[in-house]
Order: C-alpha cells, then structure tokens, then sequence
C-alpha cells in the first residue's frame, strides 16, 4: 500500500481498490483538545485527486451490529464520497462496481472511529456501506453529486458474489426494510463503467 504526506502533514494511503484512499488528517492535540483539517481540496489536489463536493450528510446508528448498504446512485447521478465516523466506532464497505476496472467486484473493509478519525475516499462507481461496531454512531459524509431520488440504488448486503465479511460470525444483523430488499449485483442497476 503506497502513502503520500502532504504538505500540512495529512496521510493519503492507496488501498488494494483503484482509486479508493484511506485519508488519515494531521491532528494537532493538546491539553485543551485537538484540531484537524476535515476536509481540504487543496490537500487532495496536492495528491492528484480532484474532486468538489456539493453535499454534507450525517447519520445517527443507535444500536451495535446495523448495516446500511450497500448504495449507490445510478448514472448520471453517480457519487463520490468522502466518509468519516465522528461518533462510535464502524467497519465502512465500499465495493468496486466499475466494469473493466483491474479491481471489479472486489471489496475492503476499513475501521473508521472517532478515536482513529481515518476517512475513507471513494470514487464514482462504487456501493458503500458500512456496521456499526458500537452503540450511538454518528456517521457523516461529503458526496461530489446531488441526491436524486430515481437514481438512488443499491445492492444486497449479503450478495454471495460479492461476498463480503460483515464480522458477524451467526449474529444477525439489524437492517432497514430498504436494505433487506436490495437486488444481488448481477439483477442490479449498477451501470459503471471503468476509465483511466
């Protein structure tokens, strides 16, 4: 896994998916507290990536072993994400729908926690998701596209192809009537395509 610092100190590491970044912010801490830089284009152009979001989301999870995903918006109205836990702890999901990219179908699993306050950067053409591993979790997010309603899609959180290890050993998971619903990939909406 190759790492960047940039100039005011952030870490950006590649992951195994192309085009997908752990960010880890410089957090400057003292007896009072701490600072950090949540967000800076400056900082991800200094890295190559160029991306403007348009919109903040946060979410509250009250209870431990909740799955939200796996989403995505169709195209046009694809999304990147800039995601973030500032309260709890959850392992975040993100798998690569993008046809033709080297790393299609596949997916990782990273912690983000308000303890860590590692970010995960995800390009268009991916679903997320993610579990709660504590009680009372805020989750908060950036997305680069507006929401749109017809375009918002997902796919099942247990599809046996793409096979994702949610750490629930028999537990099961608490989901939304939405998500129990979401098609496998191959009866999906996904419609991405992969380009250099």
């Amino acid at each position: 896994m190759e790492e960047l610092v940039t100039e005011n100190g952030t870490k950006i590491i590649k992951t195994k998916l192309v085009d997908c970044y752990i960010i880890e912010p410089n957090v400057h801490g003292d007896h009072r507290g701490y600072f950090m830089e949540s967000h800076s284009e400056k900082t991800l152009r200094e890295a190559g990536l160029d991306y403007r979001f348009v919109q903040g989301n946060e979410s509250f999870t009250a209870k431990k072993n909740t799955i939200r995903g796996l989403h995505f918006q169709t195209e046009p109205m694809t999304q990147a994400k800039l995601v973030r836990c500032t309260e709890g702890a959850i392992d975040d999901v993100v798998v690569d729908l993008r046809i033709g990219s080297p790393t299609y179908k596949e997916w990782i699993k990273v912690t983000l926690s308000k303890e860590n306050k590692r970010q995960l950067l995800l390009p268009r053409g991916f679903a997320h998701g993610f579990i709660t591993l504590t009680d009372d979790v805020t989750f908060n997010y950036m997305v680069d596209n507006d929401y749109s309603y017809k375009h918002d899609a997902g796919i099942l959180w247990n599809d046996p192809e793409i096979g994702v290890d949610w750490g629930l050993d028999d537990e099961q998971p608490i989901l939304s009537d939405k998500d129990t619903k979401h098609p496998v990939l191959s009866k999906s909406r996904a419609n991405f395509r992969y380009t250099k």
